[in-house]
């Protein structure tokens, strides 16, 4: 879905749409980021979806805030030392020790593949926002994943959440988008600074109306 490139896309050789700096308060502020394991990258460089038309930019991707998964750490921490606490009170002491050393074996290549899938939902589980459209990318498995999308001008209404001690803390939310598309609602749950989220699309959908009046869309 993501990937890394190289090079200058069309869209920023092309005078018909602005470059997000030229427009957007907020993202004029942030500098570009090549730290492509965030959860909030503006700007990202040398980074395309697989979905992205010639003359698409990529302005900002969002995972979940890290703080979120807590709970998935927590539970691989217990994994990883079950089978220790087991060793030391002598529980399973009358199995052979061949039986329990394969055991121990199986028990950790599954808290390896547990943490991998933990990992691979965390990353590959994306909201874009592009100069032209909004996407949310659901991974389910290495296999299958289900992508919504839908343009901007289609935007009819955001709000952001914050709810929690924790979100309030760490400041992440979740933005709720409101469409006239097919689907009619798309959320980026959880993620970093959603008021900062919320005032970019805002931005984005000026602009948009603005392209249309001064005849600047393709």
């Amino acid at each position: 879905m993501i990937t890394k490139r190289a090079g200058t896309t069309s869209a920023e050789k092309s005078g018909l749409r602005r470059h997000v700096d030229e427009y957007s308060e907020v993202m004029r502020n942030e500098v570009p980021s090549e730290k492509h394991t965030a959860a909030f990258l503006p700007k990202p460089k040398r980074l395309t979806i697989d979905i992205q038309a010639d003359t698409e930019q990529i302005v900002l991707v969002l995972r979940r805030h890290l703080v979120t998964q807590i709970s998935s750490v927590l539970i691989l921490l217990a994994m990883v030392l079950l089978p220790l606490l087991f060793s030391v009170s002598q529980i399973f002491a009358f199995l052979p020790v061949s039986f329990r050393f394969a055991a121990a074996i199986g028990w950790y290549l599954a808290t390896a593949g547990y943490s991998l899938e933990c990992y691979f939902k965390w990353f590959y589980r994306v909201f874009i926002v592009t100069d032209e459209r909004i996407i949310d990318v659901d991974f389910i498995s290495m296999i299958y994943k289900d992508v919504s999308t839908t343009k901007i001008d289609k935007i009819e209404d955001i709000t952001s959440t914050t709810s929690g001690f924790f979100s309030s803390i760490f400041d992440y939310g979740t933005v709720i988008i409101q469409t006239a598309a097919t689907q009619q609602e798309i959320q980026f749950e959880d993620v970093p600074q959603p008021a900062k989220v919320t005032a970019l699309l805002n931005e984005m959908i000026l602009e948009e109306e603005l392209e249309k009046i001064e005849g600047r869309v393709q």
